[in-house]
């Protein structure tokens, strides 16, 4: 691969740099995201200037952009620390996440909801299952010949 002039290396650092600042500002492109690989695309410069190389004797060396690269990363994080989201499709999928959540605590009291309202419902039907099932033998036991006797519905009427 052949090395590039120092006035390249500074008209793709001005580039990077313009770039960083679009992307940093929230201008991201349609389908991209705000991150290493739009940047390198934006500015017109291969990714792997964005990273460290190894010397022939083995040895690391950085890569030509890498310093911009750990900037745009330093920056990237302390506006996501701040509240700010650059990348539109990350702040989206940051509000689905929150919005996701409160939708599950209000289903989660919800099902608790409707299990209290279910018990309650068990409990008044067989009460009055057991009220009915008390009628009906009170009313066997004063249909039957015994000591029962009716009393008047009214105060002042007459018995029968």
């Amino acid at each position: 691969m052949a090395r590039i002039s120092d006035e390249t290396r500074r008209d793709n650092m001005a580039a990077v740099r313009q770039v960083m600042e679009r992307l940093l500002a929230g201008d991201v492109p349609p389908g991209g995201k705000c991150d290493i690989k739009a940047l390198a695309a934006q500015a017109g410069v291969a990714r792997t200037g964005f990273y460290p190389k190894k010397n022939r004797d083995g040895s690391p060396r950085p890569g030509p952009y890498q310093h911009l690269a750990e900037e745009f990363e330093r920056r990237l994080t302390e506006l996501r620390e701040t509240g700010v989201i650059p990348d539109p499709r990350a702040a989206q999928i940051e509000r689905l996440k929150e919005q996701v959540a409160g939708l599950k605590g209000r289903l989660a009291a919800c099902d608790a909801r409707i299990g209290g309202l279910t018990d309650f419902r068990e409990r008044a039907l067989s009460q009055i299952a057991a009220q009915r099932m008390e009628i009906e033998r009170l009313r066997d036991v004063l249909a039957a010949p015994s000591n029962v006797r009716v009393l008047p519905n009214k105060p002042g009427a007459s018995t029968p």
